[in-house]
């Protein structure tokens, strides 16, 4: 009998909830795919960095997991408010509450099953469809086939028996304290609104627009930024946002009580008095879905700036089929040259030297003039400290030249023009990212040749391999005779391959043994035992901080795919978050409004007495709606839309990829908003057919 009961309830009350439904449907189903990915042998075979995809999404499913788990309690408990009247009846006709608190459980069990259940189904086309996503994004083939993955299911199942077993035994306890009066009247309880200092409370409007400016400009303006200012700011930002709701209800009753112009003017009294009494009520929900959405919008934009930056930097980063460095300036890569012959289809190989001549001059000036190394090497006396210089591995631990035959030859294999210098002259190649911030440096520097100081003769900035090969950062290039003074610093093979490197190529060349000595840094040698214990010091990344993948062989067609792999993590995590947050909040606005038309049916019932029109009623309900529906949004815009600049102008400064930061901002919102404006209309035409009926 109460199973059977418990299914007319949700059979009952399944229009009410529809939405809480569908998003509880898509949040499984989400799982489920993203957890595939997770668990997903091909993957985990195919790539080296698998486990950035384990740690993104681990991190993505922590963060969800917990506000699924505030969805569902929240729901839960929302549910058992609207409904207390009909379990105080149950009361009052017999039942216990133990049996009236089993009733309750039945229920949500049923639909959470019900929930999770078309999750999967649609979560096993939608894991096809992220699946095609990913291997169109790495340049991989990827044929259609059913992937069921047992860890997965696991997984996303305990997730959501957790939340719903965590958000139902509270609700069980909270049945245990209620009574018949607390029961009958618990909705009477949330329509009373006491007024309450008010007058006080609507100067917090005012003041926390202030704190919003302040933020702002805080954002902009502070340098310093740690973990403990990070958190403090974030910490500031939320507690404003809810002030900004209380000050916002505190304005609207004292508008109401002061009879302001412009109240009886149209319907304006009737939405104000319903807008006003419904965000008293619900500050609190106001703020957390305002700072939901702009998590989202956040999110999104940020996936959308990696997804620039990996079409981009790749492009510059990987100019080469090949590259293979050695410590040993002598190594003649014979063994390698042999290996890539027989696996590889080789158009041109190309060995040669990058030199040194006992200077640091170039690497003082960038560690001590880049932001992004502040005052880490500089000493109080505003003077280098050449013992951090020393210790860090961004640069090598000497300059880096190339002689120009050499440099002109690489040029010649990545398809770009000659350089000529004067036999007195040097130039830098320079990334462009270092280029941008630096402008033109060659003042601050003297760079030697056999006659003397050498004439600067320009910058060029394209893609040149700087990541730990051709130096890093940056490369000198003098002519061939200034070249013959100074010092091999370590080795370098290039290569032009016909067609596409074979899977797999990068792997067989790491598992060659080096032969010969070992070199550090400063061009010592170093025995066998110190060499196994020090990390030889050719790979010096530079002042890249987003993407680094420095190692001592690069085939560009194995690279590639395991850098966008990385990328492609980070990209469709933020989605998955972004998604889900929205989903969320979305869900919360619209099972309010929903569950609250019974309340205001007659409310406009009066309306349409007095002589309103049912099109009257209807403009009545889309402004209330708007209202209800705008607020959150518009705060979230804002607010998202300043940080968005923020982080797109940080980014551009990390990466040099001119990433349109706000533009990508105003993509995700465009894209939010189509979800927001699906619930929006559900939630109308659901609000209409239940005032109406």
């Amino acid at each position: 009998m109460m199973f059977k009961l418990a299914v007319q309830n949700v059979r009952r009350s399944a229009r009410d909830y529809l939405v809480y439904f569908f998003t509880m449907a898509v949040v499984t189903a989400l799982m489920f795919s993203f957890n595939t990915l997770l668990f997903s042998r091909d993957l985990l075979n195919m790539f080296e960095t698998a486990g950035i995809m384990e740690v993104m999404i681990g991190l993505a499913t922590f963060f969800i997991l917990l506000i699924i788990a505030w969805l569902i309690n929240y729901m839960v408990r929302f549910i058992l408010e609207k409904r207390s009247r009909e379990f105080g009846i149950y009361l009052l006709i017999g039942f216990k509450k133990k049996e009236i608190a089993k009733l309750y459980i039945r229920e949500n069990l049923i639909f959470g099953a019900g929930a999770f259940a078309a999750g999967l189904v649609f979560g096993i086309l939608l894991q096809q469809i992220l699946m095609s996503v990913f291997y169109a994004m790495v340049q991989m083939d990827y044929h259609l086939h059913l992937e069921f993955n047992k860890n997965s299911l696991l997984m996303t199942f305990s997730c959501y028996f957790f939340c719903y077993l965590l958000a139902l035994f509270r609700c069980k306890r909270r049945f245990k304290k209620m009574n018949i009066h607390d029961l009958m009247d618990s909705q009477k309880k949330n329509e009373e609104i006491k007024e309450s200092h008010e007058r006080g409370k609507r100067v917090l409007l005012p003041v926390s627009l202030v704190f919003f400016v302040i933020f702002g400009l805080f954002l902009f303006c502070y340098k310093n930024w740690d973990t403990g200012v990070l958190v403090l700011f974030l910490v500031g930002l939320v507690l404003v946002i809810y002030l900004f709701y209380t000050g916002v209800s505190a304005w609207i009753f004292c508008y109401l009580r002061e009879r302001r112009d412009g109240m009886y003017r149209g319907n304006t009294l009737f939405l104000l008095r319903q807008f006003s009494a419904k965000i008293r009520t619900m500050s609190f929900t106001m703020g957390s879905l305002t700072a939901l959405f702009t998590l989202a919008l956040l999110g999104s934009a940020v996936a959308f700036m990696f997804n620039h930056f990996q079409s981009e930097i790749l492009k510059d980063k990987y100019p080469f089929d090949l590259q293979i460095n050695s410590c040993d300036p002598e190594d003649d890569f014979r063994r390698e040259m042999e290996l890539l012959e027989k696996e590889a289809d080789v158009e041109e190989f190309y060995r040669y030297c990058i030199y040194e001549n006992g200077t640091n001059q170039m690497n003082t000036w960038l560690y001590t003039h880049l932001r992004l190394f502040g005052r880490e090497y500089l000493k109080e006396d505003n003077t280098p400290d050449f013992e951090k210089i020393k210790e860090n591995g961004a640069y090598c631990g000497l300059d880096t030249y190339m002689c120009l035959s050499d440099y002109n030859h690489l040029r010649k294999m990545i398809g770009l023009s000659e350089i000529t210098l004067e036999e007195n002259a040097y130039a830098i190649h320079l990334k462009e990212r270092v280029f941008l911030e630096t402008g033109d440096f060659s003042g601050e520097l003297s760079i030697q040749g056999g006659d003397g100081e050498l004439s600067f003769a320009g910058y060029y900035t394209e893609g040149f391999s700087q990541d730990g090969h051709n130096g890093g950062d940056y490369l000198i290039i003098v002519p061939d005779a200034a070249i013959k003074e100074m010092r091999p610093y370590y080795a370098e093979l290039a290569a032009d391959l016909k067609g596409e490197a074979p899977s797999g190529l990068n792997d067989k060349l790491d598992d060659l043994e080096s032969e010969g000595y070992k070199y550090n840094n400063q061009g010592q040698v170093m025995t066998e035992e110190a060499a196994e214990e020090e990390e030889l010091g050719n790979f010096c990344c530079g002042s890249d901080t987003i993407v680094v993948y420095a190692m001592k062989n690069i085939v560009r067609d194995n690279a590639i795919p395991e850098i966008k792999y990385m990328l492609f993590a980070i990209v469709f995590s933020l989605f998955y978050v972004g998604l889900v947050f929205l989903c969320v909040a979305l869900t919360v606005l619209s099972v309010q409004q929903l569950s609250d038309s019974a309340k205001y049916k007659f409310r406009y019932q009066v309306l349409s007495q007095i002589g309103y029109s049912r099109g009257e009623i209807s403009e009545i309900i889309l402004k209330q709606l708007l209202w209800y529906y705008g607020c959150p949004l518009l705060a979230a815009l804002a607010i998202s839309g300043v940080i968005a600049v923020y982080t797109g102008g940080k980014f551009n400064f990390y990466t040099g990829i001119k990433t349109p930061g706000f533009m990508y901002f105003l993509i995700s919102a465009l894209f939010f908003m189509g979800i927001y404006a699906l619930y929006f209309i559900l939630t109308y035409i659901g609000f209409k057919r239940n005032v109406e009926k």
